[in-house]
């Protein structure tokens, strides 16, 4: 990769499975294109594939098999303050192995378990997204009795030193928690080339097969199966959640009673011709009206929902129309500008849809800085200002892999004594480059969602989103959902918005509260 194309890469990296809306920019068709373009390189090369290139794949393979093994499970001991309470509690680290259908181990998947002693625990499995992203993000950002100090705000620095403290926020008193680390992310990794790899890891069904084998795996191990079962996951971890339940349920005979799904990438292709559907729009307005009131100190439940209702009303009727009622869209592009708090000129100009990448860049462009598709209250001076595209990082993206990188190294490796020989990955940029994109992807995972829930009448689904956030906005599930039908309990399949934007739980309030209706739910089993 060219050194002036690594800004692009990274960009990538963020947005091409977790967002929805901004699929559509620039720097993402650019990409698929480019893709394209390698991808039939590739193939009119297939025929003439060298025998050097088979030697490459075999030294792939044989570098693989001589790195140090991964250590035998470790474990400690540790305690926590939650609510008056102290909670005894053993951390394990270790890895259970990924087998082919001849039974080969083909890679390890690195597991982080916190378990208390208790009668009729439930265990709740947790997955990140990406594809390329360790669990650490929900361990020490949302669930886990840990939480890292100083991530994911306004404000923060990566150079500040990684202080843990404990979780209020933590699920641990109401369940055990294991955090998977998919292959190629933390610690887990192939044990085979590259190229065998993106048959066996790197894209949809082969990820969700081996990940909720890894499951049952665990539960087996453990003397779990008769637990109550819980699933989280994040973002591209959100696409997978709907996903390994239903494959659990139906393949390896292993019932789930309940799902959350944080940001999710759920139905990718609710953003389909822009150019005619008002929906992709409607899928950016209130998260940038979000981000407008928060800084107004105006944001609330009460505020959101008239948002909302002019989203679903109004704006959609009128995006419909187009210029056939030129009163109404002038009036919209009004609306659009007294919201948002954007340049008229610039609402104007964008017919009231407003594009995720041209709105990072302007809202703080005065002040020479860009906002992340992440949270756009969250700001880093940018690099390139007179660039006609965003050549920098994402600005959350920028500032948080080095402090959960050490935070995490050195809790696995100092803390709980698991003495790794190995580099790892907070996110992946080759697992990323390596993902297989197609059609199967852009379906998501509504058809399984669906189907898991109907064949279970005790299954429940929570979905949870931060207002701010542009990567996956919180009204691409509340319009998916709004379409499933009712199946017993209208709240089994609920949507909760909090303060914050993709990674709301760095906000303490919106951690708690994320804490409360998970307790909720699980409470009703």
């Amino acid at each position: 990769m060219r050194i002036s194309r690594l800004p692009l890469a990274l960009s990538r990296l963020a947005l091409i499975v977790c967002t929805v809306a901004f699929l559509t920019t620039s720097p993402i068709s650019c990409w698929t294109q480019e893709d394209n373009e390698t991808g039939a390189a590739q193939k009119s090369a297939a025929a003439g594939k060298s025998g050097s290139d088979e030697k490459a794949g075999d030294k792939s393979a044989a570098e693989k098999s001589t790195l140090p093994p991964l250590p035998a499970d470790a474990h400690v001991d540790q305690t926590m303050e939650l609510n008056g309470k102290t909670l005894h509690y053993t951390v394990n680290v270790g890895a259970l192995p990924v087998r082919d259908s001849d039974g080969k181990t083909v890679g390890q998947v690195v597991l982080t378990a916190y378990t208390m002693t208790g009668n009729d625990r439930p265990v709740t499995f947790a997955v990140n997204g990406g594809p390329g992203a360790a669990s650490v993000f929900l361990n020490f950002g949302a669930i886990g009795p840990k939480h890292l100090q100083g991530i994911g705000n306004e404000g923060d620095s990566p150079s500040d030193p990684t202080v843990l403290k404990d979780n209020a926020g933590t699920w641990l008193d109401f369940t055990d928690l294991v955090f998977i680390d998919p292959i190629g992310t933390g610690f887990s990794r192939s044990s085979v080339s590259e190229d065998q790899a993106k048959k066996l890891f790197y894209s949809t069904e082969p990820d969700i097969d081996y990940l909720s084998r890894i499951i049952y795996d665990w539960l087996v191990k453990n003397d779990r199966l008769e637990s109550r079962k819980y699933l989280v996951g994040e973002s591209y971890g959100g696409f997978r959640g709907p996903r390994i339940t239903y494959y659990l349920q139906s393949q390896l005979g292993v019932a789930l009673n309940g799902v959350v799904l944080v940001s999710p990438y759920l139905n990718p292709s609710i953003d389909v011709n822009a150019d005619l559907s008002p929906v992709p729009w409607m899928m950016t307005l209130p998260s940038i009206a979000a981000a407008r009131l928060e800084r107004e100190n105006k944001l609330t439940p009460e505020a959101m929902a008239g948002v909302i209702g002019y989203t679903l009303g109004e704006y959609a009727s009128t995006l419909i129309k187009g210029h056939s009622d030129a009163d109404a869209e002038k009036k919209m592009i009004d609306q659009v500008t007294q919201m948002t708090g954007l340049d008229p000129t610039f609402v104007k100009f964008s017919g009231g849809r407003l594009e995720t990448g041209a709105y990072l860049r302007e809202v703080h462009r005065e002040e020479g800085k860009l906002s992340s598709v992440y949270d756009s209250n969250v700001t880093s001076f940018d690099p390139f200002p007179f660039s006609p595209q965003q050549r920098a990082n994402d600005p959350i993206l920028a500032s948080i892999i080095a402090p959960v990188t050490m935070a995490m190294v050195d809790f696995v490796t100092r803390t709980v004594g698991w003495k790794v020989d190995a580099r790892y990955n907070a996110l992946s940029y080759d697992v990323n480059r390596l993902w297989s994109r197609g059609d199967d992807l852009r379906q998501g995972s509504v058809p399984q969602l669906r189907q898991a829930v109907a064949a279970d009448p005790k299954l429940r689904m929570l979905i949870v989103h931060g207002w701010n956030d542009l990567s996956c906005p919180f009204m691409g599930s509340l319009l998916t959902v709004n379409q499933i039908p009712v199946m017993g309990d209208p709240a089994r399949v609920a949507v909760k918005e909090y303060p914050g934007g993709h990674m709301f739980y760095t906000r303490e309030s919106s951690r708690l509260d994320l804490r409360k209706d998970v307790m909720e739910m699980y409470g009703k089993h």
